[in-house]
């Protein structure tokens, strides 16, 4: 007799989000994110990526629909909860404080963190151990860093949270090719590590080569749902442009 099939890691249901009293930019959501996988969110400006990844997160209340983490309903939970609950965000901007040490940011990180089970120095030291090139740096200021150092920074102040998933948004967006190479190589390590990865991201093609399954948004709704060895790049034109399911 086989085993239970494991408890996603994140899964979400009838997801609706917008702003005041515009109409919805998200519209009704489904999806289901196996652990220690990287789910890939791409599709065209406009679509609702962002939308739905802050409502993800805690930063934007849902209208409709439910979200849960490893079984465990955080619809109704404030951002901050939602850290407590096993949910990490980075956000595209602003996601260092470029006048403090890494070793300053990373103490920052921590300071909300005693809600949390499987912090405290191990997991620093884990997460330290992932990016061996903060730990050379831990008395460089932020700002003196390249831009995909800084994201090093971001990613490793949200592991500390130990999270069940890490939600990145446009983790790649103004680094130069190289710098984008590295950041994808970083969250594949991360994925290795154990954490589940929501990854929202421009650039198709790096994500594609580091993704387990890719969802396409547009206009706020899901438009395909594939295994990323799936989806080939020449097809994204007709998927980002057609009409939504």
């Amino acid at each position: 007799m086989s085993g239970a099939a494991p408890v996603s890691a994140l899964s979400v249901r009838s997801l609706r989000a917008g702003y005041g009293r515009g109409g919805d930019i998200v519209h009704g959501i489904d999806l289901d994110q196996p652990p220690g996988t990287i789910l890939a969110i791409i599709g065209p400006n406009g679509s609702g990526k962002s939308t739905f990844v802050k409502a993800l997160a805690g930063l934007l209340r849902p209208r409709a629909g439910s979200i849960r983490v490893t079984g465990r309903d955080v619809t109704g939970l404030s951002a901050a909860r939602r850290v407590a609950a096993g949910i990490a965000y980075v956000p595209q901007e602003k996601n260092v404080f470029a006048t403090l040490t890494v070793r300053e940011n990373m103490q920052l990180a921590t300071e909300f963190l005693r809600r949390r089970a499987g912090t405290g120095p191990e997991q620093e030291a884990r997460v330290l151990a992932l990016f061996p090139e903060l730990a050379a740096r831990a008395r460089t200021l932020a700002g003196n860093l390249s831009g995909g150092q800084r994201q090093m920074v971001a990613f490793a102040g949200a592991l500390l949270a130990n999270p069940e998933v890490l939600i990145l948004d446009e983790p790649s967006a103004g680094l130069s090719p190289r710098f984008v190479s590295e950041t994808m190589e970083a969250i594949a390590r991360v994925r290795a590590a154990g954490t589940s990865i929501l990854l929202v991201e421009q650039n198709v093609r790096a994500a594609l080569r580091i993704a387990d399954t890719v969802v396409v948004l547009v206009a706020g709704r899901k438009s395909l749902e594939a295994s990323a060895g799936e989806i080939r790049p020449a097809d994204l034109a007709d998927l980002f442009f057609a009409r939504a399911a």
